[in-house]
């Protein structure tokens, strides 16, 4: 006998299926909550190991300005060392170019001339003073500008202020001059070159002898370096003491 399943097999088949349907959702749904934690950790640590990084970073960046402060503040006492050391080599340099500028403005100065003021701005020298004529002028110029120590002259002015009041009659022409100073070592070697100058020019030639003058006689040849020495003379010999017995017989 045949037998009929009168069941709604189909109900339970669909209400299986969904079951299994919810049970693979919520597994699908556990698994996606667990990778979104687990990136969200990951990405957590991430985050907090550039956080430590960039704190040891800006740490790094604080020492770094701190020793370039004091790198900076090391350069200024450097450069503070270094212009005081060039002052004071300046100083050492031009401690005597007071002296000879004061000697050779006195030697310079021709007749007829008069300094009344004189002013100094680095190496810049102003003189300002009367002279007789512009003849003096021009000579006071060649002399300082052949002058080892005052070098090149600019003529600013020159005034013939003959006839105005609180002028001296003798010396009415105004003028005023800047003068260019040389360098104390420049100075040095114009002295050295103007001292050897004058010897090569008046040294007389070799074997030529001037004008008017009576021959010399010709020195004693000096003697030849291998000739033999004559031999010194023996001194002579003492003369021999008296016999003591003699003397005693005598004074007998």
């Amino acid at each position: 006998m045949a037998r009929i399943n009168l069941l709604p097999w189909r109900t339970e088949r669909r209400k299986q299926r969904e079951r299994e349907f919810y049970m693979m959702l919520a597994a699908s749904a556990v698994v996606a909550l667990l990778a979104v934690a687990a990136a969200y950790g990951w990405m957590d640590a991430r985050i907090d190991s550039q956080n430590q990084r960039n704190a040891y970073l800006t740490n790094e960046i604080k020492a770094l300005d701190k020793q370039i402060e004091e790198i900076n503040e090391l350069d200024k006492t450097k450069s503070q060392l270094l212009t005081r050391k060039q002052i004071i080599e300046q100083l050492q340099s031009n401690r005597s170019q007071m002296v000879h500028l004061f000697d050779e403005m006195v030697k310079t100065i021709p007749d007829g001339v008069r300094l009344t003021t004189m002013k100094q701005a680095g190496d810049v020298l102003t003189l300002e003073g009367v002279a007789e004529s512009n003849a003096r002028v021009a000579s006071y110029m060649r002399n300082i500008d052949n002058s080892p120590w005052m070098g090149r002259t600019d003529l600013r002015k020159i005034e013939n202020k003959a006839g105005t009041k609180d002028v001296d009659k003798k010396t009415p022409y105004v003028f005023s001059l800047d003068v260019k100073l040389r360098k104390p070592e420049d100075a040095s070697q114009k002295q050295l070159a103007e001292g050897d100058a004058p010897v090569a020019a008046d040294a007389p030639a070799a074997g030529t002898a001037p004008a008017g003058a009576t021959p010399a006689t010709a020195p004693p040849a000096a003697p030849a370096p291998n000739e033999a020495k004559p031999a010194p003379a023996t001194p002579p010999a003492p003369a021999p003491a008296p016999a003591a017995t003699t003397e005693k017989g005598e004074k007998k």
